[in-house]
């Protein structure tokens, strides 16, 4: 009889088992549905090298039980409102220009100091890696996924090669960095996002814009402004983020697609395949009718440089009042960018 029960109760055990194991694969292998909002229109140079090769690799390694729909173009909401968006899960993944709101998240603005980046691939790679144990502490209601960069510069309607220049300009400045440096030179900012540039330079709202070079082409900015000033000026920093919710329904397999999608691999891939093609502009710009490239001498780089050193004095205290330490954090992404040949 003592046998019986307990032949039974090994079989009772053994079919709660594999019904345990059932229920996790089906969690694993549920359908679920990512909805990935970013601001640019659908055929600019990032959708076309990040955002869709991504969204492949995801659904393929998935095995399709992740399904990627794309909200370009502002559709889910304004460009920068977009980290709350998917904080307040409107979506589930967005792309973020941290520096569209100026002193939200001082850490990661470090990307975004003048002449500090010059190569974006391999930038987007160091920045990537320096700000993971910061993501944390200033991005914690949300999933960090990655951070990358584009590098740009000025492109006005008259030429530009002196920081002198800038007083009394109207710029519209790439994040709230360049903002503050702008500034700095006695130049008056102009806040509106990248959809809406051309719009405020043709009304003569800005006189020059800070900008990656092939975005110039693809947002029709052309049009407005004739002059591009050949420097490494600034970089803008990006994140790709993730609502805590979507991902914590996960099942452990889809979870482990999406971590391996969110890597120091894909910031360096994403920031290699779009600045590259965003650098490969100025060569469209070179050859395109009524526009110059504007060539600015090593003295003159030393000005810009020169100009900047109280941006990164504000940077640091900026940092300090977070309780991270700024010195030794520039330092430490200084290094990180030099290991990488990326300054």
């Amino acid at each position: 009889m003592a046998t019986k029960f307990a032949r039974f109760t090994l079989t009772t055990a053994a079919t709660g088992a594999l019904l345990v194991a059932a229920s996790v694969a089906s969690a694993q292998d549920r359908p679920v549905e990512l909805r990935f909002a970013h601001w640019l229109p659908p055929t600019h140079s990032l959708a076309k090298t990040g955002f869709e090769p991504w969204a492949k690799s995801v659904e393929a390694a998935s095995k399709g039980s992740i399904k990627i729909s794309m909200f370009p173009a502002q559709q889910l909401g304004k460009a920068a409102d977009h980290y709350d968006m998917v904080r307040d899960g409107i979506a589930d993944v967005t792309w973020v220009n941290p520096g569209y709101q100026a002193g939200r998240f001082p850490i990661i603005a470090a990307g975004e100091l003048p002449f500090l980046i010059g190569k974006p691939g391999p930038g987007s790679a160091a920045l990537d890696s320096w700000y993971r144990k910061y993501a944390g502490q200033e991005m914690k209601d949300v999933k960090f996924c990655f951070a990358h960069v584009h590098v740009g510069t000025i492109h006005s309607k008259k030429p530009i090669t002196e920081p002198s220049q800038i007083k009394g300009m109207k710029i519209r400045s790439a994040n709230g960095t360049v903002a503050a440096y702008v500034s700095q030179l006695g130049g008056t900012n102009v806040q509106v996002s990248a959809p809406e540039a051309r719009d405020a330079l043709e009304k003569g709202v800005a006189d020059a814009i800070t900008f990656p070079w092939d975005s110039i082409v693809s947002f029709g900015i052309d049009k407005a402004v004739s002059h591009h000033s050949d420097m490494r000026m600034y970089a803008s920093d990006f994140v790709w983020v993730m609502n805590r919710n979507w991902y914590d329904k996960l099942g452990a397999a889809q979870k482990k697609v999406i971590d391996d999608h969110c890597s120091n691999e894909w910031a360096g891939r994403v920031g290699a395949a779009w600045g590259d093609l965003e650098d490969s502009g100025q060569q469209k710009l070179a050859k395109a009718p009524g526009h110059t490239i504007v060539q600015v001498t090593p003295a003159q780089i030393d000005m810009w440089k020169k100009a900047a050193e109280p941006i990164y004095a504000q940077w640091m205290q900026a940092v300090d009042k977070t309780g991270a330490n700024g010195k030794q954090a520039l330092e430490e992404l200084r290094k990180e960018l030099e290991s990488r040949k990326a300054n």
